[in-house]
């Protein structure tokens, strides 16, 4: 297995050199980008400016493993207004070209929300009608779909997450499982078991369970993942792609942060 970051771990003002060169130093071997509203990772962007950030990464020595991004919390594909569905639909569509750019063959797609206004069963209808309409792009451009589990009120077990998946019937759509994000209502080494070879990529983030609400997040090995068990999962599924990190990490001293959280993720996966 390889050890990678998130982007949104580093400071924002950081340029993407920056952060390369930051992720390198600090021991990891990959590094996840994050499509924004704008900029040059954003609905706009273009070719001709993406892939000299593959370049660079080649260059500098170190991977990209994911396309990560928050605009599904934005444009959920399960709002009842067709009009933010369908600029869902055009987020996670532009996310799969600029993977393709970047070189990468996964992407990070929050399936929807469940609230107020979105039932279940509409979250539920809704999101498999968005991705058998985006799934046909992303067998073209070779890049594949990992449903995030994630706190929506939605796909709340591995067995329901694992029939979503294969109800979808595509080898382009698997799970981006979230290690951190299940330790309030399960466990994540029932849920590596269950999900087994649908696993495409894995986030990392610890949880303090006493807490049990957003603040009790913490960077790995501050909290109560049980983390020899998600090894121990993720060899048995034969699970061997990247674990990113997806943390906070250090407001002040924010180069040791990273290094503090490659050592972390270097002992636990070796």
């Amino acid at each position: 297995m390889k050890i990678g970051i998130n982007r949104w771990t580093m400071p924002g003002e950081w340029s993407f050199e920056q952060c390369l060169r930051a992720a390198k130093e600090a021991g990891f071997d990959s590094i996840e980008f994050n499509m924004a509203e704008e900029g040059t990772l954003g609905f706009d962007a273009q070719e001709s400016e993406v892939r000299p950030l593959a370049e660079m990464a080649q260059r500098i020595g170190i991977e990209l493993s994911s396309l990560s991004t928050g605009l599904g919390w934005k444009y959920p594909l399960t709002s009842p207004d067709p009009a933010v569905r369908a600029k869902g639909i055009e987020a996670v569509r532009k996310q799969l070209h600029i993977a393709s750019w970047l070189g990468v063959d996964a992407i990070l797609v929050v399936p929807g929300l469940v609230n107020e206004e979105t039932s279940y069963d509409q979250a539920y209808e809704r999101a498999q009608g968005a991705l058998r309409e985006l799934l046909p792009e992303a067998e073209r451009l070779g890049v594949r779909i990992g449903i995030e589990n994630v706190w929506n009120k939605f796909l709340l077990s591995p067995l329901e997450m694992r029939q979503f998946i294969d109800e979808l019937g595509s080898p382009y759509v698997g799970a981006y499982f979230d290690a951190g994000n299940v330790l309030v209502m399960g466990y994540p080494d029932q849920w590596i078991r269950i999900l087994g070879k649908r696993i495409l990529r894995v986030h990392v983030k610890d949880f303090k369970t006493h807490i049990g609400n957003i603040t009790g997040f913490c960077n790995p090995l501050q909290g109560d993942v049980p983390w020899t068990r998600v090894n121990q999962a993720l060899r048995e599924v034969g699970y061997d792609g990247y674990i990113t990190a997806e943390v906070e990490g250090y407001p002040r001293y924010p180069e040791l942060g990273l290094k503090h959280i490659a050592e972390s993720l270097r002992t636990v996966f070796g």
